[in-house]
């Protein structure tokens, strides 16, 4: 601790022990006590306390106050916590018979200010806080666990999940940490307070009380979660009975936290291996759990890539069951087998909770959410029956659309019950978006795309389903090329004019949002398909891209930031063609690049000015700027506009465009990005430097990249020094370096020191200039060549990347801030941020 905070630090103590001063702000206690914590990591935690007496003062002050408050009480239960959890300082504080004031029954349990649920946090909080060490583990053993018993069932939330998590921790450190015998089911065999706990957890599963018994299972949850110990085998034996006894009990209170423990226990190596009891009793729970508590745990055994096979078999039933139903509550003839092949549990539950208006929706979203998660994983270790999924998927669209006239009454049901039911829209075309994914559905129905337009050409379809739609739409239209159903051009093309008429008529609405994704899936189209003839005919000689390009003057920012960025993709298409009836009379590309750049210049918007620069900086990287002009001009004028730009993000979008020219221009002359010492020495090496320099002087990047290290936002500046540094490494010969250390009477460098103070002002710096004012003329290569070698980038490099604030993080400014808030400090001596 430094001198001046060690003199601070009584001053602050008197002040929050102090009632008759204003309470400090909860966030300045945070970080006194985070500052606490640092100092008890570098150096014992004992010497700190010694140290500085006036901690243990402002206990006994706090404890002496008659009524205190809530906050000041609370972040005094943290701090004497923190402070015990080195035993040595325990054991100093016992001395001081403080310990014992502030958690014992004695103390603070019995003040009226315990009714605060922050006090009880807090308590909560320094108990487990100081629970790294046998003595504090028999201090809370005698006594003290009752009140966490209590606290499990505390009104507060938050209290009564970390008084769990506490009861968690101490369990496992009175096990791990006292010698004993190899553990039995005998209580004999444990720790004492290890016996303590787990009698708390038996008789809470015995008690017939349902907030009890799920406590005590919330607990068992958080532990077999995080404990991976053998230990926790021979504890689940002792409890296996009682909690098996719940599947089958009459009352279900209970039965929706058993899940989340069985899928806690699955996860641990301890039980995963075992063949018996065990997932026998997991079977049991995805039989005799509803199918909306099953869910969760049949998706989280599905996940698992060591599982007994019929333990999966019966995850994947729980799953599949609700869409086997929907299949046959349509009357679909099942012509492809394997969604159930046989029914391993009773369906009619399924079906009861289909046709009841109260659940039908819920027991599909949350099934459809699971499939989706499953879809979506990388490695699978399960393989389901992607196209009988995919006929649930679209005949769900189908009764939510109307479209289906079901043949049975359960069909009837369901469907007066999900027609227009947005809620099941939305997760049936997530989970179908997320099987184009998977690389074995490559059988397509054909009712996938006329739903999916049907979907899209609605004009009852919401804006955001219909974002969904378009979503799913783009990924399964990606996957055309690769399907068996659809290599018939004539197919895909029919497909591919139906898509662009209805995007025409949505480009169209009077709804921005609905432009807006039109927009998206647009350009989602282009990304994924531009180099398919197929696609790039249909789509140029639709309407589409003038309908995008008349976008660009969307009353809305969003829109237009969309058809900006739609547009730019366009362009990877236009520009790649040659000049046709088709193409060329409809789409210029001169007049495109004028359009966005004086976007750029005019939008009173920053979400276009972004996206503009954003398609210029990927023209830039797939050469599509050289087709129209020089490319060093195009980068000229757009950084011209850049540089003044209010949006700091169009300023930094700016660098990235820099960045990218730049290293074009050192690869085009054969120059490396990051060059040797050797290599820059070669003769031709340098030839090519020099010419790269020049092009860049011509560009004006060097006015733009200085006047940006004195950008107000700092990002701006850290990535202008960053491509500084670049330029020096690849331009900069080491000897010239050198030789530009003392170069300071050359005529070319008069205004060089003038530009380093500058620079050294950072954002402080007034009216920088950009027209060679005070010698520096920044075209001018061999005054840019003398800036690089003479102004410390490094030292700019450092200053920018400490953070904004990091004066007044020191925990001498937190002190005094704090001062200043409790008003004992005078005004000028604050530290005002």
């Amino acid at each position: 601790m430094s001198r001046e905070c060690s003199q601070l630090l009584p001053r602050v103590c008197a002040a929050l022990a102090d009632p008759r001063q204003p309470g400090s702000d909860d966030t300045c206690l945070e970080k006194l006590l985070d500052w606490l914590r640092d100092l008890t990591e570098l150096e014992p935690t004992l010497n700190v306390v010694q140290d500085n007496p006036c901690l243990t003062e402002f206990f006994t002050s706090v404890l002496a106050l008659p009524e205190p408050s809530p906050s000041i009480l609370s972040f005094t239960l943290r701090l004497a916590g923190l402070l015990a959890a080195s035993e040595d300082c325990f054991q100093h504080l016992q001395q001081e018979n403080l310990l014992f004031r502030l958690f014992g029954t004695g103390g603070t349990l019995n003040r009226a200010v315990w009714e605060d649920a922050s006090v009880r946090s807090g308590w909560v909080e320094g108990v487990h806080s100081m629970m790294h060490h046998q003595p504090a583990l028999h201090f809370l053993c005698n006594g003290g666990l009752d009140v966490i018993f209590t606290l499990q069932g505390d009104p507060s939330l938050f209290v009564a999940s970390a008084a769990s998590q506490l009861l968690v921790h101490m369990l496992t450190l009175s096990v791990e940490s006292e010698p004993t015998t190899p553990l039995g089911e005998k209580d004999c065999d444990w720790p004492a307070c290890a016996q303590m706990i787990i009698k708390h957890i038996e008789d809470s599963l015995q008690s017939g009380s349902a907030s009890q018994i799920n406590q005590s299972l919330k607990l068992l949850t958080s532990l077999f979660g995080s404990c991976r110990a053998t230990w926790t085998e021979v504890l689940w034996l002792r409890i296996a009975k009682q909690v098996e006894s719940f599947l089958t009990e009459d009352s279900v209170q209970t039965r929706h936290m058993l899940a989340d423990l069985l899928l806690n226990m699955s996860r641990s190596p301890v039980f995963s291996d075992i063949e018996g009891s065990f997932w026998a009793l997991v079977t049991s729970a995805l039989e005799h759990l509803t199918p909306v508590q099953a869910g969760p745990l049949a998706v989280g055994i599905l996940s698992l890539h060591k599982c007994p096979q019929d333990v999966r078999i019966q995850a994947m039933t729980v799953l599949l069951q609700p869409m086997d139903c929907i299949l046959r509550a349509a009357s679909q003839s099942l012509e492809y087998a394997g969604l159930l092949d046989e029914s391993v549990s009773d369906p009619s539950t399924v079906e009861s909770l289909l046709s009841s208006k109260s659940s039908c929706a819920s027991l599909l979203c949350q099934t459809l959410a699971h499939l989706e998660k499953l879809l979506s994983l990388i490695h699978l270790p399960v393989d389901l029956p992607y196209t009988a999924l995919l006929r649930s998927f679209v005949t769900i669209l189908q009764f939510c659309s109307g479209l289906l006239i079901p043949a049975t009454s359960l069909g009837s049901k369901i469907s007066q019950i999900l027609i227009g039911c947005g809620r099941v829209q939305k997760s049936a075309l997530d989970a179908l978006a997320a099987l184009s994914e998977r690389k074995g559905c490559d059988t397509v129905i054909g009712g996938l795309f006329d739903i999916l337009l049907v979907y899209l050409e609605s004009p009852n379809t919401s804006p955001t389903v219909l974002k969904k739609s378009f979503q799913a739409m783009s990924k399964w239209l990606a996957r055309l090329p690769e399907m068996s159903c659809f290599n018939n051009q004539w197919q895909t093309e029919k497909i591919l004019q139906d898509v662009f008429l209805v995007l025409q008529k949505r480009l169209c609405s009077p709804c921005w949002e609905v432009r807006d994704s039109s927009l998206e899936f647009l350009t989602s189209l282009i990304k994924s398909m531009r180099d398919q003839d197929e696609f790039r005919e249909s789509l140029l000689s639709s309407e589409v891209p003038k309908l995008t390009e008349n976008l660009l003057e969307d009353p809305e920012s969003y829109v237009r930031a969309s058809a900006v960025t739609a547009v730019g993709h366009l362009t990877f298409i236009t520009y790649s063609l040659p000049e046709t009836p088709v193409a060329g009379n409809q789409y210029n590309k001169e007049d495109t690049t004028a359009k966005l750049q004086d976007i750029l210049s005019t939008d009173p918007e920053s979400f276009p000015r972004r996206a503009v620069i954003s398609i210029f900086t990927k023209w830039l990287k797939q050469g599509c700027t050289d087709q129209v002009e020089d490319t060093a001009q195009f980068v000229s004028r757009v950084i011209q506009t850049v540089e003044r730009d209010l949006d700091w993000e169009v300023r930094i979008g700016g660098l990235e465009l820099v960045e990218v020219f730049c290293v074009q221009t050192l690869c085009q002359a054969g120059l490396p990005k990051y060059p040797s010492a050797a290599a820059s020495s070669a003769v031709t090496s340098s030839i090519q430097q020099n010419e790269s320099l020049q092009i860049f002087c011509r560009a004006k990047l060097f006015r733009f990249l200085f006047w940006s290290l004195c950008d107000y936002d700092k990002p701006v500046g850290q990535k202008a020094c960053d491509i500084l540094l670049v330029l020096r490494a690849s331009l900069s010969p080491s000897g010239l370096l050198k030789d530009c250390q003392g170069a300071g009477d050359l005529s070319a460098g008069h205004g060089i020191p003038w530009l380093q103070r500058t620079l050294r002002q950072g954002s402080l710096a007034q009216d920088f200039p950009t027209d060679g004012g005070n010698g520096v003329d920044f075209e001018d290569p061999e005054s840019m060549m003398l800036a690089l070698g003479t102004i410390d980038l490094e030292e700019l490099h450092d200053e920018l990347n400490k953070s904004s604030d990091h004066i007044e993080k020191s925990p001498q400014s937190l002190l005094e801030d704090i001062l200043a808030t409790v008003g004992t400090i005078d005004e000028n001596e604050a530290d005002c941020y």
